[in-house]
């Protein structure tokens, strides 16, 4: 009688453990999931080689850039000395522009100087990783094209000071850097964890 009723109670089918939703199989053990409002793990760094490279190909991509920023702006163009004038108004060559010039004359004059823009927003996440961010992109864009409208305007035969082309410049190195330059350079240069922004353990 009690070997039989031992040997019943070793026949039933043991109860299955019930786990939480969500938990997967296996052995016992503390959990392995992320606590929530635990800290972000950092990105994994790039390699050494592929960051060099990057950066050597961001060097080679602004040397090009440079030869063809200055054969459009420091080039002269004896032609127009008499019809260009200084613009120290923002906005005043715009208007003009859309005002009374023909359609392909405004899009190649103002698009041209908001492409001529789109490079510095890609190559400065890249080649100088400290100039990251919309403000600083910005601000690097803004002191370049000034010192390059300065120069055109002082020594260039034809050319002028326009506030207008730094401005056209600066939006098109904000569109640059939000459409390609951001994840180039976190892809590059991943971002470092301040200390401001670790937790005490």
């Amino acid at each position: 009688m009690t070997w039989s009723c031992a040997r019943r109670r070793d026949e039933e089918p043991q109860k299955a453990v019930r786990r939480p939703a969500g938990t997967k199989s296996g052995p016992a053990g503390p959990s392995t999931q992320a606590r929530p409002g635990a800290p972000a793990r950092p990105a994994r760094p790039t390699h050494p080689v592929v960051r060099a490279l990057a950066m050597l190909a961001a060097f080679a991509g602004t040397v090009l850039f440079s030869v063809v920023l200055a054969r459009l702006t420091l080039e002269p163009s004896a032609a127009s000395a008499a019809l260009v004038h200084s613009n120290l108004q923002p906005g005043r060559s715009i208007d003009a522009y859309l005002k009374h010039a023909s359609t392909l004359e405004a899009a190649r004059q103002l698009g041209g100087n908001l492409l001529l823009g789109v490079p510095f927003g890609v190559l400065l996440p890249v080649l100088l990783p400290p100039a990251r961010g919309l403000l600083r992109v910005a601000a690097v864009t803004v002191c370049l094209m000034t010192l390059v409208e300065l120069i055109q305007g002082a020594l260039v035969t034809g050319r002028v000071f326009d506030i207008d082309d730094v401005i056209l410049n600066t939006a098109g190195a904000l569109l640059g850097y939000l459409l390609i330059g951001l994840r180039l350079g976190r892809a590059v240069h991943p971002r470092r964890r301040h200390w401001w922004h670790r937790r005490p353990s």
